[in-house]
């Protein structure tokens, strides 16, 4: 789980950055010629003018180079609570969605960008259908779903509850558009895309900047023309390998949050952080994420990460994938 963005200690300093700021940096950047990017990744933007100065400079990126990977983190919101401007939202959109390679938005995004709430699987694929049709993005990575695991899953159940783990899991699809054919795949035009699935074990605790790293972790692991084992498909392998390295990242951070003495290690408790800002701050501070403590487990994610389970029968059938 994830703070909002820039509210991870509750208060912060310095000016934000305005539209015309952004239009001077782009403008230095093309000027020295160093608007050659191979990918590219946008996250929290919270106001209506920052984000179509972003909009319109990946339309001239993606006019010039069309090769360009654009992952798009539509940071609006979290389990039914906005925290950017409403009037973002058309621009994320009609602006941002067709010009993306890849979006990794929660549930509660999914719900904003297709104006579907996700209340069933049949509420599912009206959004990916949404998604890749209507908006022609080809690859849709979705950070976490409120449909159960176990309606998404078969029997392989969570870790136990202990001083780590809550004893629940989180769900994580991707999907691939348009579908990736081949001897196994079902010969109808209901399956619009290639899902896969995975089921990951829920780490106590509320840590900020989760979403940012799987975004990055995707973005920096994604190749469109990458070799990968039968049964996969490029994104689901970025996808598999964002989720192992997040979930061990988070693990670490758990792990030194519950060594700290006990007064730098308050319970998330969001009442008691109101009446008192410092309590929050300490909080944050012990969970503050280890990436470089593992660095390691980076490293050598490519031959640990475990595969997502492919849905063969998403479109046609209520048949769970076996995680």
């Amino acid at each position: 789980m994830t703070d909002t963005p820039a509210q991870g200690y509750g208060r912060a300093g310095g000016p934000k950055t305005d539209a015309i700021q952004l239009t001077a940096i782009f403008a230095g950047l093309e000027k020295n010629g160093l608007m050659r990017y191979s990918r590219m990744l946008t996250g929290y933007v919270p106001g209506r003018e920052p984000l179509k100065v972003i909009a319109e400079h990946i339309l001239r990126l993606k006019t010039a180079m069309p090769s360009l990977v654009y992952v798009l983190d539509p940071v609006m919101g979290d389990e039914g609570r906005l925290y950017v401007d409403s009037d973002v939202v058309p621009i994320y959109r009609d602006n941002l969605l067709p010009l993306a390679t890849i979006i990794t938005p929660n549930w509660f995004e999914v719900e904003l960008l297709t104006k579907t709430p996700l209340n069933s699987l049949a509420d599912l694929r009206t959004a990916l259908r949404i998604l890749h049709k209507e908006h022609r993005v080809p690859n849709v990575v979705i950070s976490s779903l409120t449909l159960k695991p176990k309606d998404l899953r078969g029997p392989r159940e969570p870790a136990l509850e202990s001083k780590i783990y809550t004893g629940g899991s989180l769900v994580c699809l991707c999907s691939v558009y348009p579908a990736v054919t081949g001897p196994d795949s079902p010969a109808t035009d209901v399956c619009i895309s290639t899902v896969h699935t995975t089921a990951v074990d829920r780490i106590k605790g509320y840590f900020s900047g989760v979403g940012d790293l799987f975004s990055a972790l995707v973005t920096a692991s994604y190749s469109p023309d990458q070799v990968v084992p039968a049964g996969q498909t490029p994104i689901s392998s970025a996808t598999a390998f964002a989720v192992g390295v997040t979930q061990k990242v988070l693990y670490a951070t758990q792990e030194h949050y519950i060594s700290l003495p006990e007064e730098e290690r308050p319970d998330t408790d969001t009442e008691e952080d109101r009446k008192n800002p410092d309590r929050r701050a300490r909080r944050m501070r012990g969970r503050e994420l280890k990436l470089v403590q593992s660095i390691a487990d980076i490293q050598q994610a490519d031959s640990t990460s475990k595969p997502m389970e492919e849905w063969q029968d998403f479109w046609t059938g209520n048949r769970k994938p076996a995680l």
